[in-house]
C-alpha cells in the first residue's frame, strides 16, 4: 500500500424508502479540513488521469458504476517510492480512499454505465494557480497499464 494512502468501508444503512451512506465525517482520523466537494462522471472506458497535486489532499467515493482507480508513488521521500496500487470502488465496494499529495492518480471507468465520483478535497480549487501536476494517461513513465487483466 501506498504511504499516506487510506481507505475507508462506507457503511450503508438501506430501510424501506432507499438507503443513507456517510462519506466523510469531521470525526474521521484522516479529516484535516474542508475546501470544496464536486462530482466527475466518466464515460465506459475512459481513462481521466494521471496527475497529483502539489499541496491538495483528495477523497474520492464512486457513488455510481464501478472505476478502477490507479495509484502511483513519485515522491522522492516516501517509504513507498516507486510503488502502484490499484484499488476498485464504486456501487460494489462502496468505499472512500483518501490520496495524498503528491502520489499520481488516475481512474477508469469499468462497468457499462457512466460512474459518478465524488471527491472533497481538502483545497478548493485554484482557477487561476492550479495544484495539478499533470501527464499523459498512456505515454508516460509510471509502471502501469490501464487495460483489463483477462485471465
Amino acid at each position: 500500500m501506498i504511504d499516506g494512502v487510506v481507505i475507508k468501508e462506507l457503511k450503508q444503512i438501506p430501510d424501506e424508502r432507499g438507503y443513507l451512506c456517510e462519506m466523510m465525517r469531521d470525526d474521521d482520523p484522516f479529516f484535516e479540513k474542508f475546501g470544496q466537494c464536486y462530482i466527475s462522471a466518466t464515460y465506459p472506458g475512459v481513462v481521466k488521469g494521471w496527475h497529483y497535486h502539489v499541496h491538495q489532499v483528495d477523497h474520492f467515493v464512486c457513488v455510481k458504476g464501478m472505476i478502477k482507480l490507479a495509484l502511483y508513488d513519485g515522491r522522492e521521500n516516501s517509504p513507498s517510492k516507486g510503488e502502484v496500487q490499484e484499488i476498485f470502488l464504486g456501487e460494489q465496494k462502496p468505499i472512500l480512499v483518501r490520496v495524498p499529495n503528491g502520489v499520481y492518480h488516475g481512474w477508469k471507468c469499468i462497468g457499462q454505465e457512466m460512474s459518478l465520483v465524488i471527491n472533497t478535497p481538502n483545497r478548493h480549487y485554484d482557477y487561476k494557480n492550479p495544484d495539478e501536476i499533470r501527464c499523459d494517461p498512456h505515454d508516460n513513465d509510471i509502471p502501469y497499464d490501464w487495460d483489463r487483466k483477462d485471465g
